[in-house]
């Protein structure tokens, strides 16, 4: 598995296609997002990352600041822009209640959701997919982002594929803030 890693180190989907980049999800303010398990660009710990290198798929406790007024729903997607493909491996895709105030960890269990989370469908599977990147490959970023909409995004759009909704999405976006940690094997 080195082999591959270190044969695909040079391709990667970069940040272009990333949620963050998209022109519907731009936003007029930003939210601050924090969590006590990683800094930016700091080191997701094993236990948030993938069963596959040995962690619990546990999603990490995840903070912000309040959304702005007018917030129907918040919009959190989760990409690694280090996957050799041409774009970000969506690795979880959820739906908040804009009276939610943070995530604690696990949060975002495809079986058992928390309060007020709504999870979507993701590139991998469905909930939280932890860091799971091939061994050799290098260090992946994990892009936390959270968007406050103004409007909720209906049932049937939420089932659709990560791209499909994204691109779908009517509502404006009011405000958006993202938290980027890092895994490398």
């Amino acid at each position: 598995m080195t082999l591959l890693g270190t044969l695909l180190r040079n391709r990667r989907a970069g940040e272009v296609h990333v949620a963050w980049n998209q022109p519907q999800l731009q936003g007029p303010e930003l939210l601050s997002v924090t969590s006590r398990q990683f800094v930016e660009r700091g080191t997701i710990p094993l236990e948030h990352c993938g069963r596959m290198v040995g962690g619990t798929n546990q999603s990490p406790q995840l903070a912000w600041s309040p959304p702005p007024a007018g917030t129907a729903q918040l919009l959190l997607v989760v990409e690694d822009t280090d996957v050799p493909t041409s774009k970000p491996a969506v690795h979880c895709l959820a739906l908040i209640d804009s009276t939610v105030e943070q995530l604690d960890p696990g949060a975002l269990a495809a079986k058992q959701p928390a309060a007020g989370v709504r999870i979507c469908r993701s590139t991998i599977g469905r909930g939280y997919q932890g860091p799971g990147p091939i061994k050799g490959h290098g260090p992946h970023h994990y892009t936390f982002q959270l968007f406050a909409l103004g409007g909720v995004v209906d049932a049937e759009a939420a089932r659709a594929r990560p791209r499909a909704l994204l691109a779908a999405l009517d509502a404006p976006v009011l405000a958006r803030g993202r938290l980027i940690g890092v895994y490398e094997r």
